[in-house]
């Protein structure tokens, strides 16, 4: 039921043409705790490769602003030994994703905010280059890391701001150069901004895809695995039916013959059960055949396969038996019928439902077959009708020609 819930949610969401980044709650719940891990584990590993880019820069500091070198220095060092890595840490250890991404986006703004802080404390000459590489710090976190969009946009209009405040009075900067490095920084923020929804976008759809066949594949081998069952099930008594019981006779005689142990089989028949359904009707019969093999299977071990072979007629194979118990069990599931005392008035006034069955016990050989022993056991069940009916009749392969 949840699954057809959450299918139903998943097609909701792919057929919907919102714009909007966010699922349904559940799905959204869903998403998050899905994707957490490694999202987390992926902007942990951008960042670790941003770091050695970032103090890259200083060749830069080094050259432009040899006289306040130190200072920069300091300043880009600690902020990564003292903001950045922290961070990373405590998103590789695991934080809730929004705290995750305002964490990430914090420090797009803190870099922005140290660049302007050594643009201004420098007064070498055209250190406002400087102005022009700002946008790779947008590049970095709507499309490097990339921070989910809302945090993106959040991110890159507060570093615009700090930008705009530090460079608007900036005066070493020409006016002419402050326009066309607040173009690029506006362009790139734009086309950053555009391809950080597209990559979202593309995320969420993929992931609602691959949730979809997920789910589907879980259905379809449900549905083998019933389909496969009621192929081997007999629909009317719901226990195994005749292609089971030829699958594990196979099966299991081989695996007696490994164990050196043997494998004893109960045919099974309903006493007089045609002129039952002919004076009680179809329906009667149907029930009393229920009935029948719920008592045999009450009388069972766990380890025995009960299957309706055609018509009235059960077998009942025994892995790991010796004759004695096999005719035991037999004498069991025959009383335990007889004691159901279902009238059988279509036979006679007093007479009631009972069974014959047939017993055969065999430890598998080389001049044997599995076959031999179903032979066998139908041999011993003619013989039990033949003597009267309502008995069992029992023989191995010492006391019987296979």
């Amino acid at each position: 039921m949840i699954n057809d819930t959450l299918l139903k949610a998943i097609e909701t969401e792919l057929e919907s043409e919102r714009f909007r980044l966010r699922f349904a709650k559940a799905l959204e719940t869903r998403f998050e705790a899905d994707t957490h891990r490694r999202r987390s584990h992926t902007m942990v590993v951008a960042g670790l490769i941003a770091i050695p880019i970032y103090c890259f820069f200083l060749i830069n500091d080094y050259s432009f602003r040899n006289e306040i070198f130190t200072q920069i220095l300091l300043l880009r060092l600690g902020s990564v030994f003292a903001f950045t890595l922290p961070i990373f840490w405590l998103i590789y250890r695991g934080v809730a994703p929004a705290v995750r991404e305002t964490l990430m986006a914090s420090i797009i703004v803190m870099t922005m905010l140290i660049a302007c802080l050594i643009l201004t404390a420098s007064t070498a000459p055209f250190s406002y280059f400087d102005v022009f590489s700002f946008g790779l710090i947008l590049i970095a976190g709507n499309i490097f890391f990339p921070l989910r969009f809302a945090y993106a946009c959040l991110s890159s209009a507060v570093s615009i701001l700090i930008m705009l405040i530090f460079v608007a009075d900036y005066e070493p900067m020409p006016r002419e150069a402050k326009n066309l490095a607040m173009l690029g920084i506006f362009t790139t923020t734009l086309f950053t901004l555009v391809t950080n929804y597209r990559l979202e976008r593309s995320e969420r759809k993929s992931y609602l895809l691959v949730l979809r066949e997920k789910l589907r594949a879980g259905y379809y081998q449900k549905d083998n695995q019933k389909l496969s069952q009621l192929s081997m099930t007999d629909s009317l008594t719901n226990i195994a039916n005749r292609r089971q019981f030829d699958a594990e006779l196979a099966t299991r005689w081989k695996e007696t013959a490994e164990q050196r142990s043997c494998l004893g089989l109960m045919v099974i028949d309903i006493d007089h059960f045609k002129a039952y359904n002919d004076y009680y009707g179809h329906v009667q019969g149907d029930e009393c055949l229920r009935q029948v093999a719920a008592a045999m299977q009450s009388e069972s071990r766990g380890t025995d396969l009960l299957a309706r072979f055609g018509g009235e007629e059960f077998v009942l194979l025994m892995a790991n038996t010796t004759p004695a118990a096999a005719q035991q069990a037999a004498d069991r599931i025959r009383h335990t019928i007889e004691a159901l005392q279902i009238p059988n008035h279509g036979y006679s006034p007093d007479s009631i439902i009972t069974v014959s069955v047939g017993v055969a016990t065999i430890c598998p050989g080389d001049n044997l077959q599995a076959g031999d022993l179903l032979r066998l056991a139908d041999a011993a069940l003619y013989k039990a009708k033949h003597d009267g009916r309502n008995r069992t009749w029992a023989v191995d392969e010492k006391t019987a020609t296979v």
